[in-house]
């Protein structure tokens, strides 16, 4: 096959822990071309949506992985698949980038996570379309909205509908002295919407990251658990992951949401959850497929490949 990885610069990527670097490899292990394209260089012409790439050569050492081989221009449709692979911020940019990965759609391009699928979920809001497995969440802008929240639960968490890594993320107590101005800060005096949820202290055991692919839940989990001191479990934040097998709960609710959201295109998705609920739905670029496989010896790039393969008619 021939993919092509709409990523991040190439030089900025951690190799020895980078998700997309191991999809890559496992690929390249397998005899596909890889290559890469930055969103910057997507364009649209006469019906044709095509952009500059590079096909590299993709090594095992973390410190020189790639090398270049070759650079084009091309059309998306001369590729069997696209993957979508860029970090946040999911910005007017990015938005653009999904209207020209549509259009390539259109022309025949297979592309994931499909672009329409992309734009509609937010990572944050999606949750609401699953109540049943979420802890008690209000999306507001309204400061005097958020305030009655805080008031009425006495421990939440504040966060962005936009952020990642853990960025900006607060925990506020009833009798929290600076809850006004983190309240203000997050809001921006009530012209943004945020999201707060009720502190769940279960976070201690981790922050569970449960990945589905093409339908199927990875059979392992990363929980992310926070450093002494913190609340945030992210790997960006400090947390240590430590994988798990897939059971019980976790298991419940990735077996719920893995059809729907497979239906919808959503070919990778990281399901983030605390104790028995989901706090996060991701669809840009989820993580996590090299620690679950250096630690349980699951191979999350091979069971990604598979399923492209299949999807593409190769075996």
């Amino acid at each position: 096959m021939k993919l092509a990885f709409i990523i991040d610069p190439l030089e900025g990527l951690k190799a020895y822990k980078d998700s997309t670097v191991a999809m890559m490899r496992c690929a390249a292990k397998r005899g596909h071309e890889v290559w890469t394209i930055q969103r910057a260089a997507l364009t649209w012409r006469d019906g044709c949506v095509a952009a500059r790439a590079q096909r590299i050569t993709v090594r095992a050492e973390d410190e020189v992985w790639f090398a270049v081989a070759e650079e084009s221009v091309l059309p998306l449709t001369a590729y069997d698949a696209v993957l979508m692979r860029q970090d946040p911020p999911f910005d007017f940019e990015y938005v653009a980038a999904t209207w020209l990965l549509e259009r390539a759609e259109a022309e025949g391009a297979r592309i994931w996570n499909q672009p329409r699928s992309i734009r509609d979920h937010s990572e944050k809001v999606a949750i609401a379309e699953f109540p049943q497995f979420t802890p008690t969440t209000l999306i507001a802008r309204d400061p005097d909205d958020i305030h009655a929240f805080i008031d009425e639960l006495g421990d939440v968490i504040l966060k962005p509908l936009d952020g990642m890594g853990g960025s900006s993320i607060f925990r506020v107590l009833k009798d929290d002295p600076n809850r006004n101005v983190i309240v203000e800060t997050l809001t921006s005096f009530g012209a943004r919407s945020i999201m707060a949820q009720r502190f769940l202290p279960a976070i201690a055991q981790g922050d569970k990251r449960i990945l589905l692919i093409a339908g199927e839940p990875v059979p392992y989990c990363l929980a992310r658990i926070p450093k002494p001191g913190e609340t945030r479990g992210n790997l960006a934040a400090g947390g240590k992951g430590v994988a798990r097998p897939l059971l019980g709960r976790d298991r419940e609710i990735a077996e719920a949401l893995a059809p729907t959201l497979w239906a919808r295109g959503l070919l990778i998705v990281g399901l983030d959850v605390i104790g028995d609920c989901l706090t996060e739905i991701n669809v840009t670029s989820p993580t996590c497929f090299v620690e679950i496989a250096q630690q349980m010896r699951f191979d999350v790039a091979a069971m990604l490949v598979d399923a492209l393969e299949r999807e593409c008619g190769n075996s």
